[in-house]
């Protein structure tokens, strides 16, 4: 029996997941919680095979959370389940220590069969992302830029489109503030604009292109 971590910050989605896997016959949620710190205390003290997470967790974003896992725990598998865009986060988050990535619109078949998966050694990723990472297909525009990114860049843009402070940023990603600013300039550059709001605004334009 795979022993499931649930971590997502809505309850629905908590819910929804206890409800579908409890009938399971080779899948036991063993805990749901609401944020990044609640994952570590648990699985400080608790057996976890698999970890499905949501990317945008409370106090410990998803790519900071998978590092620690990768370091201190990696015999622990996890799959980021996100409603983000596959083609824009998948790739940094395998990069970062996941086993997987999981849009929510799937179904509960193909989560199954995802969780099983990577509980075996696998990665899972969809037929379409694969696909284009086996045969060097482009995807959109925006899609291209999103790949050019480092790990770290795009976890300092996807903070700072929510919103979070250079201070915020620093103290959850472990780095110094300078570093921060260093970080927004790059991506300033890269996406040729010249301030803060333009930043977040044309982050957001890429991603709804997709």
């Amino acid at each position: 029996m795979i022993k499931l971590l649930i971590a997502d910050n809505h309850p629905i989605t908590r819910k929804g997941l206890e409800v579908l896997f409890s009938a399971s016959s080779n899948i036991d949620i063993v805990a749901s919680v609401d944020n990044g710190e609640a994952i570590i205390e648990y699985i400080k003290n608790n057996p976890v095979d698999v970890i499905l997470t949501e990317a945008d967790l409370p106090k410990l974003n998803g790519l900071t959370l998978l590092r620690y896992l990768k370091n201190d725990y990696p015999d622990i598998k996890t799959i980021i389940f996100s409603g983000q865009p596959e083609e824009v986060y998948a790739i940094n988050a395998i990069k970062a220590g996941a086993s997987g990535y999981l849009h929510k619109s799937e179904n509960v078949i193909t989560i199954n069969e995802a969780i099983i998966k990577v509980s075996e050694g696998g990665i899972y990723l969809s037929n379409e992302l694969t696909q284009q990472l086996a045969f060097g297909t482009r995807g959109s525009k925006s899609g291209s830029f999103y790949k050019k990114l480092s790990t770290r860049e795009s976890e300092v843009l996807k903070l700072l489109t929510i919103g979070k402070k250079n201070k915020e940023i620093s103290q959850e990603l472990d780095i110094n503030e300078k570093t921060v600013s260093t970080y927004k300039a790059r991506l300033m550059r890269k996406l040729k604009v010249t301030n803060l709001v333009d930043l977040v605004n044309q982050a957001k334009l890429n991603e709804s292109l997709l």
